[in-house]
């Protein structure tokens, strides 16, 4: 499993290198991987729909118990399947959609880097492993969002998806680490053996709420979704890809895969089925006011995700069915009417259904596969849309709150009313009816355009007409692992009872609706009115806000002057080393057992300070920093006289060398300023005198203590041991304290990336003005 992931990224990479071929005649083999790895789970199918998994255990660091953990269950294979699976008809379907396109390597980078990083989330067995791949998912799907980077739009679209998501992550982030912390491992398979004592600990609670905004900004549940509508800016092989079938549903699997572990419970269930039914009705009755295909098909998309939401928040067996079989179902009629919308977009120049009509008579194929989804999205029978639909009135019909049954169930009927008309709008109204003049050049695309939708759409059907197979070995066994037990489960086309009666009349009921919807530019404005108490508006003041305290702040503090950072940092840093020193109690010395310093020692320090007077008091900064070195010097001797001879010789070393650069770059810079009054002097002396005496007191504290050698023990006794060193001081850093040498060294990587770009830039003349 883990050569699935690095299948992807490595295939990612080297789209720097071959990015010039597949612009021209290699195209041909960006299909193969996610074609590839699709046939690979789909080969796990036999396996895993007898309820059996497969597990992959890889050491990482183990101490901090994150390692390459992978599970093949009947849930992630079902999500794996659709990664890959429309995955495969994405790229044979964008291939052609962005030919020509000066960047059309580096969005098929991202592709295959999305695709990874979704394979990753679904794969792992690990929560931090899974938070990583959760964040390359926001990171991957910012680049293409944005992909149009000329575009300001796109570019503001982007921004907005990843603030929403990113904030999301770092909340399920903090979920996680408690979750991990509570159960006493980060293996999500083992916290299922301690469901008990996370429900009943009291940060309960406060965990389920961080993964409920994770997960909710991630699938764009109400009030974060209007970052999806928005992300339509990006080509319409991304919004099929990540937006019907892929980075919304991650949310989804996120709420199943930790439904055995947190679920049960009532603050779990009655959120889910507030939040997803707050979102399912109100993206619905969206969608009908949307002209714009995208538009359309993203509130639709919305109001999916809501019921998926709603449906695991009933949490039984019937509802994890029915969400499993809806999930697969939409995926399949929402990614080929994407890809419609797209092609439509392509060969008309306008997705406008008020303009659009009569495009049967130019694209038959395209029409065919538009509306099949179209009707599975309405529920039609005989398609898997309609099975679906039916398992959601099911699940309803049969909850454990008989009180609110038929409250859960009216709520249901009346989204999916909106969503047959919605898919109507986009599936079939551009289709029927006459054909514009503005639009008779209009022609058939290429093959690679239209087929990946018209499978998709026939699959649809297939699985509409045969559902046992789909049922059997896709959606049961993904039920079963949500529910955390295996059970088995024939799908009907159809039940002859209340619940047919129910499907039958939401077809109908929304079927008037479509035709009674006379959606326009002036509703579209009427609706905007509602704006000011607009979910986005609220948060989108708030992010204002934000903004405008940044700049209150970064203005205060950051004023460009060098001084002022050094005065501000020393100052806090004064303040947090007093409270501590306070805190901690008196000093307990007994001044008797002082010894008095040396004639040598009572030299070099004279010496020092010398040297920092003269540096304090001359104009001349070569001076200065010869007098600086004076200072680094007199410190090596401390080391020496003390018995640190590595010491000295590393401040010896950095001393000279620093020295040597400061003079070599002294005629760059221009003479002291000297522009300090006499009170800056004052406050900058009496803050030095403070930290000074703030630092004394420390070492006198230090010095009070009773010696502890427990830890210079234990450095001693092992390092050899466990590193095979014999320098203790190199082993600490390199392998005692790696994690924190290594991010040491990123953070000098990044200045010298820094000051690498700084030495090569070339500025304009009204530039350097």
């Amino acid at each position: 499993m883990l050569l699935t992931i690095l299948s992807g990224l490595i295939s990612a990479c080297s789209v720097v290198f071959i990015g010039k071929y597949l612009k021209s005649k290699w195209s041909f083999i960006l299909p193969i991987l996610p074609t590839v790895l699709f046939l690979f789970f789909a080969g796990h199918i036999p396996l895993i729909s007898g309820g059996n998994q497969q597990l992959q255990h890889i050491n990482w660091v183990p101490s901090l118990g994150v390692n390459f953990d992978f599970k093949l269950d009947g849930l992630s294979l079902l999500f794996a399947l659709l990664i890959t699976g429309i995955g495969s008809a994405i790229f044979i379907y964008g291939r052609s959609y962005l030919k020509g396109h000066i960047y059309f390597d580096r969005f098929f980078g991202y592709l295959l880097l999305f695709m990874s990083a979704m394979l990753g989330v679904v794969l792992s067995d690990n929560i931090i492993l899974l938070f990583i791949f959760w964040e390359l998912t926001s990171i991957s799907s910012f680049f293409l969002i944005g992909f149009n980077n000329d575009s300001a739009e796109s570019r503001k679209s982007a921004l907005t998806a990843l603030s929403i998501t990113g904030l999301g992550g770092f909340f399920l982030l903090a979920s996680l680490i408690l979750l991990g912390n509570i159960s006493g491992t980060y293996s999500i398979s083992e916290m299922i053996n301690s469901k008990e004592l996370i429900l009943n600990h009291s940060l309960y609670p406060l965990v389920i709420g961080l993964l409920f905004i994770g997960a909710f900004t991630k699938s764009a549940q109400f009030p974060f979704h209007f970052w999806l509508p928005g992300a339509m800016k990006a080509p319409t092989p991304v919004s099929a890809y990540l937006h019907s079938a892929t980075m919304v549903k991650a949310g989804i699997y996120l709420l199943a895969r930790f439904t055995p572990i947190l679920g049960g419970t009532d603050y779990w269930n009655y959120t889910l089925m507030v939040i997803g039914g707050i979102t399912m009705l109100y993206a619905s009755v969206h969608a009908l006011f949307r002209i714009d295909l995208k538009g359309i098909l993203a509130y639709s998309t919305i109001s999916a995700l809501g019921i998926l939401t709603f449906l695991i928040g009933i949490g039984t067996q019937e509802a994890f069915i029915a969400a499993m079989v809806f999930l697969l179902a939409h995926a399949l009629y929402k990614a080929t009417l994407f890809m419609v919308t797209g092609i439509i977009d392509h060969e008309t120049g306008t997705r406008d259904i008020t303009i659009l009509s009569g495009l049967k008579t130019v694209m038959p194929p395209v029409a065919l596969a538009a509306v099949l989804a179209a009707l599975s999205s309405a529920g039609l029978p005989f398609t898997f849309g309609f099975i679906g639909k039916d398992l959601v009135y099911e699940a309803t019909l049969h909850s454990p709150w008989n009180d609110y049954i038929w409250v859960l169930t009216g709520l249901a009927i009346a989204t999916n009313i909106g969503l047959v008309a919605a898919g109507f709008m986009a599936g079939i109204k551009p289709f029927v009816g006459k054909l514009p003049s503005q639009f008779e050049h209009v022609h058939l695309p290429s093959k690679s355009l239209w087929i990946p939708p018209l499978l998709l759409a026939l699959l649809g059907i297939v699985f509409g007409v045969l559902p046992s197979f789909a049922g059997t070995y896709l959606s049961i066994p993904a039920a079963s692992a949500v529910a955390a037990t295996f059970f088995t489960k024939n799908l009907q086309i159809w039940h002859f009872n209340i619940i047919l009666i129910l499907s039958i009349a939401t077809l109908l009921l929304g079927s008037i609706v479509y035709l009674l919807n006379k959606p326009s530019q002036s509703k579209l404005q009427q609706l905007a009115r509602f704006d000011n108490i607009s979910p986005q508006r609220i948060i989108t003041g708030y992010a204002n806000d934000i903004v405008r305290f940044a700049n209150w702040f970064t203005n205060l503090f950051h004023n460009g002057y060098l001084r002022s950072y050094h005065l501000k940092i020393i100052l806090f840093a004064e303040a947090l080393l007093a409270y501590k020193l306070w805190v901690s109690g008196p000093i307990k010395l007994d001044l008797w057992t002082l010894t008095y310093p040396d004639i040598y020692e009572v030299v070099i320090v004279a010496v020092l300070i010398g040297a920092l007077y003269i540096i304090v008091t001359t104009p001349s900064r070569l001076t200065s920093v010869v007098s600086m070195s004076v200072i680094g010097y007199c410190i090596c001797l401390i080391f020496v006289i003390y018995s640190a001879p590595d010491l000295a010789m590393t401040q010896f070393t950095i001393d000279t060398l620093s020295t040597v650069l400061f003079v070599l770059v002294l005629y760059k810079l221009p003479g002291f300023i000297n522009f300090a009054s006499k009170k800056i002097l004052y406050r900058d002396a009496l803050v030095s005198l403070g930290f000074g005496l703030t630092l004394s007191l420390i070492a006198l504290k230090a010095w009070s203590e009773p010696i502890s050698r427990d830890i210079s023990n234990f450095y001693g006794e092992n390092a050899y041991l466990l590193a095979k060193g014999k320098n203790v001081v190199n082993i600490i850093l390199v392998d005692f304290r790696g994690i924190d040498t290594m991010f040491e060294t990123v953070v000098l990587s990044i200045a010298a990336l820094g000051v690498y770009s700084l030495i090569r830039l070339r500025l304009k003349s009204s530039e350097r003005e």
